[in-house]
């Protein structure tokens, strides 16, 4: 059964060439077939693969499956190369799993556009990357499924490219992942240069074995692949594509920021994790990075309108989590957090597409409310993704996952007080941000009537992801409420174990019960602002002071408008400059001279026999003078 681990990428890419050549003469049943079944394929064959894998591990706790070599230059010859560990098994599995039901929504919201087949190819391109990127042995076939995975964000993002908004959005997001993806080629130049290999075990250990901890190149590389995967999760300073990415339809953000592109950063920190260890500066700064994200991107979900750029700021939140317990060590913590965060965000997005489509493509919350008894379905999986994500206690996977990262940001010897403080606020404010969407959204008074229905396919995905949103999380339950670690347990076999600090391990009863109390306390203010005392939230924002810091929070914290100021305004006054420069003019005056030339000829362009007549003979004089005489 392992031996059929390439089947798991191919079959999405096999339904992707199926829809690029022959999508356009095919029916939109045989396209939703294509496009969903191939995924839902996969899916299947990574389960009866992981069944295998569980039930009769490989003796190594890893199968790595050969393909052939990519190319042999000297030493170096780079494998198209699988390798299946614990780690790549639950990222596939998620991937895999939840992009299919993200596929099967697809098939009905996209319905009626008239580019169904290219989004289907699209999609299934996206998903396939995703998995060559995840499997990949070496980091060269790991940075193919990484520029993969870039492209079709653009031509997603871009869909419906005829709208100029959604084209410059597509941009948006691919130039400055760019960023991060050359920072990230440069390192991996840097690996193979100094130690010969890509392949990433064997990198590993060569790491180990020729690097001190803090050595200068190992920092170097560690930086340069941390600049990478900020520009691909959408991490400080790289985050300012991905709000904007909202201008593509509502599956495709479900799939990016659920399973697919927001997350290889993530999954790469992780896969190279010993790069890390040996550049302690650079592991800290993944923490930094992390915990001052997540509460940015908090405070900017706080003020937004529009409900799917409230979860795209969640989004941003929620992997700085991850990047949080990166940076201290709990590996484990943040693939389990990522895992929990693919099935209520999915749910939170497909959801609120739900909302939009029946509202008439409205998005502005403030402009719905009072919708929980026209829309059951879209209200009570909305209801269970919302309290996932403000990890309400005891009952949701959210709590598990952003519980074990807050408590291992404690205990950990490279955490402390100062981190938990900033994740525990950041679970706050989460919880107000989460349910203020909750309240503006079906609570209140009912502004506008839903038009038209939601068939099986909206409804079916919308379920599964809200039981998972639920239940996913008992795979771990820390020591105080069971202790059945079988998640961390699963994935020691390919990460490490979190160090921890013995003088603050013992407090864990305390810290799960002062972030549950959190997740409460956010969730009352949120109801207390948004729907008890809606007046009292006017008194709040009506200073001044109150409204400039919404603005900021909403606009981003101003990092559109200082990239603006410091990139883009300095380089189009350079090439304004440089176009008139005097380089140029000897191009402009050869093409000047061309253009005179041309209008010379085209004169003698008479339509006149006589004249033509009279030129030809002319000239065989001319020339006939010139043979006889010189």
């Amino acid at each position: 059964m392992l031996g059929l681990l390439w089947l798991v990428p191919a079959v999405p890419f096999a339904g992707a060439l199926v829809l690029i050549l022959a999508g356009a003469r095919l029916r939109r049943t045989g396209v939703a077939v294509v496009g969903a079944g191939s995924v839902g394929v996969s899916a299947i064959i990574a389960a009866l693969i992981a069944i295998r894998f569980v039930t009769l591990p490989p003796a190594e706790g890893f199968f790595t499956q050969r393909l052939w070599t990519w190319i042999r230059v000297g030493g170096f010859a780079p494998e198209i190369a699988l390798r299946l560990d614990a780690l790549s098994l639950v990222m596939v599995l998620v991937v895999t799993g939840v992009g299919f039901l993200i596929h099967l929504y697809s098939t009905a919201f996209m319905e009626g556009d008239d580019g169904y087949s290219r989004f289907f190819a699209y999609m299934n391109l996206f998903v396939g990357m995703m998995l060559v990127l995840l499997l990949a042995d070496d980091l060269l076939l790991l940075y193919l499924g990484w520029e993969g995975v870039g492209l079709c964000s653009y031509l997603l993002i871009g869909f419906w490219y005829r709208d100029p908004v959604n084209a410059n959005a597509g941009r948006k997001a691919f130039i400055v992942t760019r960023v991060g993806d050359t920072a990230m080629a440069v390192g991996l130049f840097l690996l193979v240069t100094r130690l010969g290999t890509l392949d990433i075990q064997g990198l590993m250990q060569r790491a180990v074995d020729q690097w001190a901890i803090g050595s200068p190149l190992a920092v170097a590389v560690a930086a340069l692949l941390l600049a990478g995967a900020v520009g691909k999760s959408a991490q400080l300073p790289l985050q300012t594509w991905l709000p904007d990415a909202m201008a593509g339809p509502t599956p495709v953000s479900a799939l990016i920021h659920a399973a697919t592109m927001v997350t290889a950063g993530v999954y790469l920190i992780a896969r190279t994790h010993v790069l890390f260890t040996l550049a302690p500066s650079v592991q800290l700064a993944v923490a930094i990075i992390g915990a001052a994200t997540l509460l940015l991107a908090g405070c900017s979900a706080l003020t937004q309108h529009d409900i799917k750029r409230v979860l795209a700021y969640s989004t941003i939140s929620q992997i700085g989590y991850m990047f949080l317990a990166l940076g201290v060590g709990a590996w484990s913590a943040a693939i389990f957090h990522f895992m929990t965060h693919a099935f209520f965000k999915a749910l939170l997005f497909l959801a609120a597409g739900v909302v939009i489509a029946r509202m008439d493509d409205e998005h502005d919350m403030f402009k719905m409310g009072g919708l929980r008894h026209d829309l059951p379905v879209a209200f009570w999986t909305f209801l269970a993704g919302a309290a996932s994500l403000a990890a309400l206690p005891l009952v949701t996977a959210g709590f598990y996952s952003k519980d074990l990262i807050l408590v291992e940001t404690w205990s950990s010897v490279l955490g402390g007080p100062w981190l938990w403080i900033a994740g525990l606020v950041g679970a706050f404010l989460t919880s107000i941000y989460a349910f203020r969407m909750v309240f503006l959204t079906f609570f209140g008074t009912l502004q506008k009537p839903p038009t038209g229905r939601s068939g099986w396919r909206l409804h079916v995905p919308l379920i599964i992801l809200a039981i998972l949103a639920v239940v996913g999380g008992f795979v771990e339950l820390p020591a105080t409420l069971g202790d059945r670690p079988y998640f961390s347990d699963f994935l020691h076999a390919a990460l490490p174990a979190v160090v921890n600090d013995a003088a603050r391990a013992g407090a864990i009863a305390r810290l799960q019960i002062v972030a549950g109390l959190v997740s409460i306390a956010g969730i009352y203010v949120a109801w207390a602002l948004f729907l008890r005392h809606r007046s009292l939230l006017a008194r709040l924002t009506r200073p001044r002071p109150a409204r400039q810091l919404h603005h900021f929070w909403a606009a981003g914290w101003g990092f559109d408008w200082l990239y603006n100021v410091v990139l883009v305004q300095p380089f189009l006054w350079f090439v304004d400059v440089d176009r008139r420069d005097a380089i140029d003019r000897v191009y402009d005056g050869i093409a000047w001279s061309a253009r005179a030339g041309w209008r010379a000829l085209s004169a003698t362009e008479t339509g006149r026999v006589r004249t033509y007549a009279t030129g030809l003979t002319l000239g065989a004089i001319v020339i006939t003078a010139i043979v006889i005489f010189l």
